[in-house]
């Protein structure tokens, strides 16, 4: 039998020992699940979805990953940077790079990752100090001469701006302020950059750019220093950073946003073939009111030099107009002296009539007034008839006979003096009793008062 020694080595090839990994990966992990933070979230025209899982808690470790478009047609919500999910698969090796990634067959929305936290909780300070407000936009120049762009001199943003810029607008001069757009020394780089073109005064408008990138990659223009010095600019700015879906705090400090550098250039820059256009345009409608304005002028002066022409037709046309104005004078004056002649009369009469006006109405006042004091007369008639008879039943009401006549009686002492007691009372006194139809005279034999009297 061999010594080991001798034995020969296995030597695995390259895509043998990557398949070997995936399966002793795929029997650890087979199905487990793993919660972090998306991060350079990209969807595939395939649909099938790449992006990183960071920590949530900051540390450095990331994982690659996959989500094909079967699994991602099951989510119930839009996953973008930032946001804190838990995701269900399994983890493999991708062999044509040699890659471990996790391969995510489901995907849960768990919260908000610690930097989109980060983001909302100064986009709030910010926009609480009035660095958002729309009162602080300034209007674009409408034909810039020069244009500054603040980005990095190797930027494919750089060069997108240029070739815009070149094919809409060849005459405006570009003046680039080379600064870094990502990393930690970019914020300190773009404030010194926009402070330097308000401090040179050389352009007539700023953009603020570079290309798309994940929440990481654009976040020194989410810094506080940046969105500061964005918002203090002298100089009208233009903010186009990432693509159309990315935002950024410089974005909302800006005088306009655009969704990206090459729109931009597109907002900054009027088309020159566009504006030609429309000179060319301006200047065909302004030849032809200028061709409209003479020939009228040309009409008024034929008319003018028929009128020279011709001088006896304008005395005789001047004659009769003087004719009918002396006509009308005189008739003026006729009719003047008429009334002053007429005036006294006219007074006389107008007098008359007052006065047989002013007779008419005092008649009928004193018509009305007499009228007015027979009803109060036959009003307060009636009212003192109806007092009358009032007391007249409040009498008999009041009439002792018509209590008599009910079968009471009223018993007097020999004086006449009414006995209302009977305690009053003595045995063998006379008294008087009285009823409706008479009188007689009675001697009290007993008296009996009650005892509750």
């Amino acid at each position: 039998m061999a010594e080991p020694s001798t034995m020969a080595r296995q030597v695995w090839g390259v895509s043998a020992l990557l398949l070997a990994l995936g399966d002793a990966l795929a029997a650890r992990f087979g199905a487990c699940a793993v919660r972090g933070e998306l991060s350079g979230f990209t969807r595939a025209a395939s649909g099938h979805c790449y992006f990183t899982l960071k920590d949530a808690d900051g540390q450095a470790a990331a994982l690659r990953c996959a989500m094909f478009r079967r699994a991602a047609s099951l989510l119930d919500f839009n996953p973008r940077d930032g946001q804190q999910v838990e995701m269900r698969g399994r983890v493999a090796v991708y062999e044509p790079r040699g890659e471990l990634q996790f391969v995510v067959e489901g995907m849960q929305l768990v919260g908000t990752g610690s930097l989109y936290e980060q983001f909302l909780r100064l986009k709030e300070r910010l926009q609480a100090q009035g660095l958002f407000d729309a009162s602080r936009k300034r209007p674009l120049p409408r034909f810039p001469a020069r244009v500054g762009v603040v980005t990095s001199l190797a930027a494919a943003a750089l060069r997108d701006v240029l070739t815009t810029l070149a094919r809409r607008a060849p005459h405006v001069e570009v003046v680039v302020y080379p600064s870094p757009v990502q990393g930690a020394e970019a914020p300190a780089a773009l404030v010194a950059a926009l402070r330097q073109a308000n401090q040179r005064r050389e352009v007539d408008v700023l953009i603020l750019c570079r290309g798309g990138g994940s929440l990481e990659d654009l976040w020194a223009f989410n810094d506080e220093r940046v969105v500061h010095a964005v918002a203090e600019s002298e100089i009208p700015l233009v903010c186009g950073v990432g693509h159309e879906t990315d935002v950024s705090l410089a974005d909302f400090a800006a005088d306009l946003r655009a969704p990206t550098p090459t729109a931009a250039a597109e907002l900054i820059a009027p088309s020159q073939a566009e504006s030609m256009e429309q000179l060319a345009t301006l200047a065909r409608r302004m030849r032809r009111q200028v061709q409209r304005q003479l020939e009228r002028q040309a009409q008024d002066l034929d008319q003018r030099a028929l009128q020279l022409a011709r001088p006896g037709a304008v005395l005789a046309r001047h004659g009769q107009q003087l004719t009918r104005l002396e006509e009308r004078a005189r008739h003026a004056l006729r009719h003047a002296l008429q009334r002053a002649a007429e005036a006294p009369q006219r007074l006389a009469d107008r007098l008359e009539r007052a006065q047989g006006v002013q007779r008419e109405r005092a008649a009928l006042r004193l018509q009305g007034l007499a009228q007015r004091l027979e009803r109060a007369q036959g009003v307060e008639r009636e009212r003192a008839a109806h007092r009358l008879q009032a007391l007249a039943l409040r009498l008999q009401s009041l009439d002792p006979k018509r209590v008599l006549s009910r079968g009471y009686a009223w018993v007097t002492d020999e004086a006449g003096q009414p006995i209302v007691s009977a305690r009053a009372l003595q045995p063998g006194q006379r008294v008087q009793a009285v009823w409706s139809d008479g009188r007689a005279q009675a001697q009290v034999l007993q008296v009996h008062p009650d005892a509750d009297g």
